[in-house]
């Protein structure tokens, strides 16, 4: 049975539903397997079936303490008629390269692909464990899993969710989902700082050891959405692997040739579950990590040393928009060779001096990496260029990785075949995406997702339709000192 251990070294081992239900180990580590599972089919015998089936199968893989009747409820709860694709996850070639369109779910975003299932795997933990506190589900947002979260979430017996984002650091729509969100256990708080001071903010109250035990004597036990949560970072796991799977299935490659994977990510979580789908047997040449404007990841990536003492900016690409990617963690635990006392130094280092660098070791497991980075005008003349070649529509996010994917061809002539992974729909962004197709200025980002749609007659997805007619249920817009009060306020 596969079981959990903390990054950081210290602590007991857990069982998937304890980890799941954590979140966040003690240490301040990260939950990681003890081993990652072998994909457990032959690929062959996969080809062609349905999503579901593929990620029931990689998820009980590494939730071995998950029967198979509970994986299964867990899966049919997810991923069902909420995703508006046929097999939740549409995979379309543009531009010499295949993306696996991850924002079909119900609120536009790749988020959905974990936190439709997320819940259920909570609630099934909770009933494992016999956990008998009300859930807390604590979360920080650079715009997308606050409102996967909050819609996951929404109304779950037993839970209550509370979400923190950078006020101006999201889209507009990003910010009217959140702030119109429906659910009498939902909590939702625009804080003045980046998308850095939320997730510090929210780090900050697992650690404090006197609020956790006044709440546990309240009846509440924190837990957390954001990737730092196996149960986020695991069913991610599964669609790399599908996406190598319809790959097969179209004759791109055969069974044991490489694919080339890019991701653009600003909290290391997406493409940890690219190299987590290695690891379990799926054959990849090179994990290519696009950066925005803020490349703390391609500098580290190419240097070995990670460095925050830099300005941080607010860019068209605002998910990534990102100095301290939590998720980082975890990978920096493999490539050490799983040696937890080094990975808190490193940790404590970036507490402290705000930098580290890694050991010879790491840097020659990184080398399986590519860093790239494309600023806001880069981005901008991808999302341009493939819609007036190929007629697709992308937004800002996959046009940083589109961008970094086609520079990366540039630079070292690598024709692997390659997926890259697009991560929300073009509509979550709709002015920036207009402003690369070279469409007139609109009144407000709402009027924008209707030009953008008459202009290219793709469908905008049901979550985001007359979003700006619905009522506005959340305005709270506080200092990052006073998330903890937010919190306290919230679970009355």
């Amino acid at each position: 049975m596969i079981q959990y251990k903390s990054t950081r070294g210290h602590g007991e081992m857990k069982s998937a539903a304890q980890a799941v239900i954590k979140g966040l180990a003690e240490d301040r580590g990260l939950f990681v397997p003890d081993s990652i599972p072998a994909l457990p089919f032959e690929l062959k015998d996969m080809i062609g079936k349905p999503y579901k089936e593929v990620a029931k199968a990689v998820i009980s893989a590494f939730f071995t303490d998950y029967t198979d009747e509970e994986m299964q409820h867990c899966v049919d709860g997810a991923y069902d008629g909420k995703f508006e694709a046929d097999d939740v996850v549409p995979m379309v070639k543009a531009g010499d390269a295949w993306f696996l369109e991850l924002y079909h779910g119900r609120t536009a975003a790749f988020k959905d692909m974990a936190l439709s299932i997320l819940p259920y795997l909570l609630t099934t933990a909770v009933k494992k464990e016999n956990e008998e506190k009300k859930i807390v589900i604590l979360t920080a947002t650079s715009g997308d899993t606050g409102k996967a979260a909050l819609e996951g979430f929404a109304d779950v017996p037993g839970t209550e969710i509370v979400v923190f984002y950078p006020t101006g650091g999201v889209s507009e729509v990003q910010k009217r989902q959140m702030t119109t969100q429906t659910g009498d256990n939902t909590h939702v708080f625009a804080i003045r700082g980046n998308f850095d001071d939320a997730q510090t903010g929210v780090k900050k109250i697992f650690d404090d050891g006197d609020f956790n035990r006044d709440l546990n004597e309240r009846g509440f036990k924190l837990s957390s959405a954001n990737s730092i949560n196996i149960g986020r970072l695991i069913p991610q796991v599964a669609y790399y692997v599908y996406a190598y799977l319809k790959l097969l299935e179209n004759g791109t490659v055969k069974e044991g040739e490489k694919i080339n994977i890019v991701v653009p990510t600003g909290n290391f979580g997406n493409i940890l579950a690219s190299y987590y789908a290695s690891k379990m047997g799926i054959p990849v040449n090179r994990f290519i990590c696009a950066s925005n404007k803020n490349r703390v990841l391609t500098d580290f990536i190419n240097t070995g040393t990670y460095d925050i003492r830099r300005d941080f900016y607010l860019t068209n690409s605002p998910s990534m928009d990102i100095l301290i990617s939590s998720n980082l963690e975890r990978l920096l635990y493999h490539l050490s060779g799983e040696n937890g006392s080094e990975i808190e130094a490193l940790m404590k280092a970036l507490d402290t001096e705000k930098t580290y660098t890694v050991s010879d070791k790491i840097k020659e497991g990184l080398g399986a990496f590519y860093g790239g980075s494309a600023d806001e005008a880069q981005t901008l003349s991808a999302i341009h260029d493939i819609y007036e070649e190929e007629g697709y529509l992308m937004d800002t996010h996959t046009g940083v990785a589109y961008d970094v994917y086609r520079n990366y061809v540039k630079e070292t002539g690598d024709r692997t075949p390659t997926v890259i992974a697009s991560t929300a729909s073009a509509y979550k962004f709709a002015a920036s995406v207009a402003d690369a197709l070279g469409m007139p200025e609109e009144a407000d980002g709402f009027a924008y997702v209707k030009a953008l749609a008459e202009k290219t007659g793709v469908r905008i997805p049901a979550g985001l339709k007359d979003l700006d007619s619905k009522e506005i249920r959340h305005k709270d817009v506080i200092d990052v000192e006073s998330m903890r009060d937010a919190v306290n306020a919230s679970l009355k």
